[in-house]
C-alpha cells in the first residue's frame, strides 16, 4: 500500500512539473505569434508603402498615359 501511494504521489509530481512545462511553453509560444504578427504587419506597411512609391513612379513614365 505504502508503494502504491508513493507511485501516485510520484505520478502526481510528473504531472504537475509537465503541466508547468507546458503553460511556461504555452507563454513562449503566445509572445513569439504576437511578435511574428507585429512583424508582419510591419513588413506588410513597408510593401504596401514601397507599392505606392513604385506606382508613383511609374506614372511619371514617358508614354504612360492613362
Amino acid at each position: 500500500m505504502e508503494s502504491e501511494l508513493n507511485s501516485l504521489e510520484e505520478k502526481i509530481n510528473q504531472f504537475v512539473r509537465l503541466c508547468q512545462q507546458l503553460r511556461s511553453e504555452n507563454i513562449q509560444l503566445r509572445q513569439q505569434l504576437a511578435s511574428a504578427a507585429s512583424e508582419n504587419k510591419h513588413l506588410s506597411e513597408k510593401i504596401n508603402a514601397a507599392a505606392g512609391r513604385l506606382e508613383a513612379l511609374l506614372t511619371q513614365l514617358p508614354g504612360n498615359e492613362e
